[in-house]
């Protein structure tokens, strides 16, 4: 019988089934879809950076990153991430800045003359730049495969095809139902990305998470391999980063509302685009690849940061990243199997992250939301 039961095998609750299982405990993990990977993580734009305001978020952020540049299969690339900051967001990014520095991670202000050797850009309206050469991409495919490998050569099991249908709390286990199957455990970790608000509503339990969809619009092959950083224009959040010899390119719609629609809303694109040549007049005339564009679903909460810990007796959650799961999925694992099989989290306070945050008044004020 499986002692830890973690719903969702994305990067995060493979993340959580790796650490679970090097600390001893009987791993079972529950995926509705057929493999791993089918939510946010796949289609994720797969970046990771440090570059937050917040330090849980900067440090969640870093450790994460330094345990990917070892894995070889999370295919590791540090190109960097160029943020070019506005005048209005000067001493919110000074602020960053300096708590960045404060806790030794790498980045930097640069002029926005410094800045223009790395991206050509419009000036206009902005204060400076920051850039971070640890930032950069990675594959999460690469890396969910990879946690889910050694869960599972440390006892994990592992079974798909197997959506949570009903769980409720009886005799101190919680007792899970799919259309497969009927299994018990102490505990039951919530790792289930935007369709965590969902899976609350079938335990009676309330999680404040949503779904909201992102695109990303992909060139046509340009002939070469573009070399610049992920670039974000912190004006308009228009963003783009080289992928092999195409852009990506990306813009969140604050005027979309939550759920989980299907499909690329090219109608988004022009707005897009408006925002990214009135900064990048390069990317005129760039064609676009409409069969290489997709969208994806950031896992919003009211403050855009994270659940993580216990809901009530044996529940936990570690959901609703807002965009930052994949930066973040590595130590998360740890922390939550550290909460898990040690009683609470000994690498990095969690504090700050707890569901029951919202109901006592607090939120995380983290400025660096893209």
């Amino acid at each position: 019988m499986p002692e830890v039961m973690v719903v969702g095998a994305g990067i995060v609750g493979a993340a959580c089934a790796y650490r679970l299982a090097e600390a001893g405990l009987k791993v079972l993990v529950l995926e509705k879809e057929a493999t791993f990977a089918q939510g946010s993580t796949g289609r994720s734009a797969g970046g990771v950076r440090v570059q937050f305001s917040e330090p849980s978020n900067i440090l969640l952020s870093y450790h994460s990153i330094l345990e990917y540049r070892g894995m070889e299969e999370a295919r590791y690339r540090p190109i960097g991430y160029l943020f070019l900051v506005p005048e209005d967001l000067r001493e919110v990014q000074e602020e960053a800045l300096r708590t960045q520095e404060a806790l030794g991670v790498p980045v930097k202000r640069l002029s926005l003359e410094e800045a223009q050797a790395l991206v050509p850009f419009r000036k206009e309206g902005l204060a400076f730049a920051t850039h971070g050469p640890l930032d950069g991409v990675l594959d999460p495919h690469g890396v969910t495969g990879f946690y889910l490998r050694e869960a599972r050569r440390l006892g994990a099991e592992v079974r798909f095809g197997e959506a949570l249908l009903t769980a409720r709390r009886e005799g101190g286990m919680w007792r899970v139902e799919t259309p497969k199957g009927r299994y018990e455990a102490p505990y039951l970790l919530l790792c289930t990305g935007a369709w965590t608000g969902e899976v609350g509503r079938r335990l009676g339990v309330d999680l404040p998470v949503h779904p909201a969809r992102r695109m990303v619009y992909a060139t046509a092959p340009l002939g070469h391999a573009p070399t610049y950083p992920l670039t974000v224009d912190l004006a308009t959040g228009f963003y783009f980063r080289p992928e092999g010899e195409r852009l990506l390119l990306g813009r969140s719609n604050p005027a979309e509302p939550p759920g989980l629609r299907e499909g690329v809303d090219w109608a988004w694109l022009g707005p897009t685009l408006e925002a990214g040549l009135a900064r990048f007049p390069f990317l005129e005339g760039l064609a676009l690849d409409r069969r290489a564009s997709w969208f994806g679903y950031y896992e919003m909460t009211p403050d855009a940061n994270p659940l993580l810990g216990p809901v009530e007796e044996g529940l936990w959650v570690a959901a609703g990243f807002s965009g930052h799961g994949v930066q973040q999925a590595a130590m998360v694992g740890r922390l939550m199997a550290e909460e898990i099989a040690y009683g609470r989290a000994r690498s990095l306070d969690l504090s700050p992250f707890r569901p029951q945050r919202f109901q006592e008044g607090r939120f995380l004020r983290e400025r660096g939301i893209v």
